[in-house]
């Protein structure tokens, strides 16, 4: 920001000396989830073994948790990073969120992870559901269903699904194959539901809302990215 007189304030100058600080100012979404998986990593680090498994189960959103009404669950359960080293999934988060939010903006960048998170907890769980209704053997209404990778997997499912071609035509295939492969061995809920979420990854970005941000590289005129400048000399974009 600039004053009347048109002289550099003191916290732009701060801002402008570090680029961190910057690019955390521009990313405040990712900063700010960042900051909470952080703050209850750490905490848990800190708890007794009986107490972290405490903590995961009351908040599991399974059918259990539906049923009797602790739908919160299903936003707790996004602040634990479960099955990978807490560092790991914290990083992946900065680094897959982060690129969401540069390229699209908060909302866009919120509204497709809470999609992929929220999604495939809620299809994951209602087929539980129903494998429970109708008694089908190995079905679980108290599941430990925590974490953050379905609303990672569906990030970066829209990111590779709206990059350049070779990231559509190699990258995505590679991430299904990946998450295939991972259901096919394991047979957990959790791999279901990333297979569900990569392909809720997809159907977001073929809205029109996320298009409308987003530049198809390799595609013809401007992707649908209504920020991008005409072309001028020659046809040449800035």
């Amino acid at each position: 920001m600039r004053d009347r007189l048109g002289t550099t304030t003191p916290t732009d100058t701060a801002t402008a000396r570090h680029p961190a600080l910057r690019t955390a100012l521009r990313l405040r979404l990712t900063t700010v989830y960042v900051i909470l998986l952080t703050v209850t990593a750490s905490w848990l680090a800190n708890q007794s073994h009986a107490e972290r498994a405490r903590f995961v189960r009351h908040n599991s959103s399974n059918v259990h948790h539906m049923e009797v009404g602790k739908w919160w669950t299903m936003f707790t359960s996004g602040l634990v990073v479960d099955g990978v080293p807490a560092w790991a999934g914290i990083a992946a988060v900065a680094v897959v969120l982060g690129l969401a939010e540069w390229r699209w903006g908060p909302a866009r960048a919120i509204a497709v992870f809470a999609f992929g998170h929220l999604g495939a907890t809620l299809l994951t769980e209602g087929a539980m559901w129903v494998m429970l209704t109708a008694r089908i053997p190995g079905a679980l209404s108290r599941a430990r269903d925590v974490g953050i990778s379905y609303g990672l997997v569906a990030t970066l499912a829209c990111l590779l699904a709206l990059g350049p071609r070779p990231l559509r035509r190699y990258g995505l295939p590679a991430l299904a194959v990946a998450l295939g492969t991972a259901w096919t061995v394991n047979q957990q809920l959790a791999d279901a539901g990333h297979l569900v979420a990569l392909g809720l990854g997809v159907l977001a970005s073929r809205t029109a809302w996320v298009r409308a941000r987003a530049c198809l590289p390799g595609d013809s005129g401007s992707g649908g990215n209504p920020d991008r400048e005409p072309a001028h000399n020659g046809g040449r974009a800035r």
